[in-house]
């Protein structure tokens, strides 16, 4: 049976306002929310006290982009490594991407998946099936109340699972009873910038010409395709990792988040680096699609805090130092960032970006609205007790003592954060404690209101 909490005294930040308040935890879920400070210990008997003066309470970050690269990718990543680092930076939820080994394209290789989850995983957890060019039948078997939504390359990246035959794209967008996640890039694009840089650098091209080869071009002819079928076949579309100002004009901000039928994602790597930095990473930040120029980078923010996108995900990546090192045609696409995404997103608040409102709409309450999750991303009684608990002034530094990625390093790496996750409770269980784990709790499979 699950433990009773009274955090006590905590500045809560949930829609769009911010009170100080109580809340009460009972059986994994939030029973009581005090709109008001606590002077007595009204709860000694029952309840295990946590005095939150001065720190702030926030519902757990839900991210909808990870790669935990279980199974046939472990000595990168796994289950049990990321959803720990995960919980040590304040998510308690996430869905996972279907490019690993074997991909997750029937339904009984993702119910593996999940039986592993069920098994290793420290969070709350969801996978995405994945759509290949003739699977169309496992996507029509999915029940939408089960699975976070279908994966769809629309452009190559990590794994090979390239959907390029346009019949059966049709197919997908005009037949799917759930949302469809885009990875948008053109081909074709991408092909000629390739053998552009190719002839001219030959196999060591410079790292920082990855933002030319996957070009915005590519981006935004890709976008506007996928935008094009949704339309077409009125598709629940989800449009990831945007990396451009130009696909910004493809979208729409005057409907409500959990109203629209084509949303939209931006990456925690988007919104913190631009090409200018390959300089200083090189290829810790090759990811697809690439970082690209400081003006996309300004307006990818702008889009966030107007709403023209809905959601900030990491696209969590890892991949192994030595294969990071690599010379660009062998060094792999992806970055880990889990472990880094909220405190990051506290760094834009601390720089008077971003308001702490804005952050929780975009970590957490959106990302519920988007997936008609069951219960999850608000602080609301009788939701689950998914609750993050942050100190605003406690600077540390990321770096190689308590970086908990499995594959060892942070493209954070250096970095010194102002605020500080001091608490992470997962089903209403205090599964991370000022650097302490309980690793006997184990997260929930995330059902959806469908």
């Amino acid at each position: 049976m699950s433990d009773k909490y009274f955090i006590k005294n905590a500045d809560i930040v949930n829609e769009g306002e911010i009170f100080r308040g109580s809340v009460l935890i009972e059986s994994g879920i939030i029973k009581t929310i005090l709109k008001e400070e606590i002077v007595l210990d009204f709860f000694k008997k029952d309840y295990k006290i946590i005095d939150a003066t001065g720190k702030y309470l926030l519902p757990g970050i839900i991210d909808d982009h990870v790669h935990f690269r279980e199974p046939g990718l472990t000595y990168k990543a796994d289950i049990y490594s990321e959803s720990k680092a995960a919980v040590a930076g304040g998510v308690t939820s996430y869905m996972e991407m279907p490019n690993t080994i074997p991909n997750a394209i029937t339904l009984n290789i993702l119910e593996e998946k999940y039986k592993t989850a069920a098994e290793k995983s420290l969070a709350n957890y969801t996978f995405y099936l994945g759509a290949t060019n003739e699977n169309i039948d496992e996507i029509l078997k999915i029940n939408p109340s089960k699975v976070c939504g279908v994966k769809v390359f629309i452009g190559s990246s990590t794994g090979n699972m390239l959907v390029n035959d346009f019949k059966s794209l049709e197919k997908i967008f005009s037949e799917s009873k759930i949302l469809i996640a885009v990875h948008c890039e053109d081909e074709e694009v991408i092909k000629k910038n390739t053998d552009l840089y190719k002839n001219k650098f030959g196999e060591n091209i410079p790292m920082e010409y990855h933002s030319k080869i996957r070009s915005e071009e590519a981006c935004y002819k890709s976008t506007a395709f996928a935008i094009q079928l949704a339309e077409k076949y009125n598709t629940r579309l989800h449009i990831l990792h945007l990396s451009t100002r130009s696909e910004l004009e493809l979208l729409d901000n005057n409907v409500k988040t959990g109203q629209k039928k084509i949303t939209s994602e931006v990456s925690i790597n988007h919104l913190w680096f631009n090409e200018k930095d390959y300089n200083k990473y090189g290829g810790k930040i090759k990811i697809n699609p690439s970082v690209k120029t400081l003006k996309d980078q300004e307006e990818l923010l702008t889009a966030l805090l107007n709403n023209k996108i809905d959601v900030v995900a990491t696209d969590h990546a890892p991949h192994t130092l030595e294969e990071k090192n690599n010379t660009y045609f062998k060094c792999p696409s992806g970055t880990p960032m889990i472990q880094h995404s909220l405190v990051a997103m506290l760094e834009f608040y601390h720089q008077k970006k971003i308001s702490l409102e804005k952050i929780v709409e975009k970590m957490c309450h959106a990302p519920a609205d988007c997936f008609q999750i069951e219960k999850r991303g608000f602080i609301k009684e009788g939701f689950f007790a998914d609750l993050v608990i942050v100190d605003l002034h406690s600077p540390w530094q990321a770096n190689s003592s308590n970086i908990l990625h499995k594959c060892g390093w942070s493209s954070m790496d250096g970095q010194t954060f102002k605020s500080k996750v001091l608490n992470t409770f997962v089903n209403g269980r205090l599964v991370y404690n000022n650097g302490i784990f309980d690793e006997s709790v184990k997260g929930m499979r995330i059902q959806f209101n469908r």
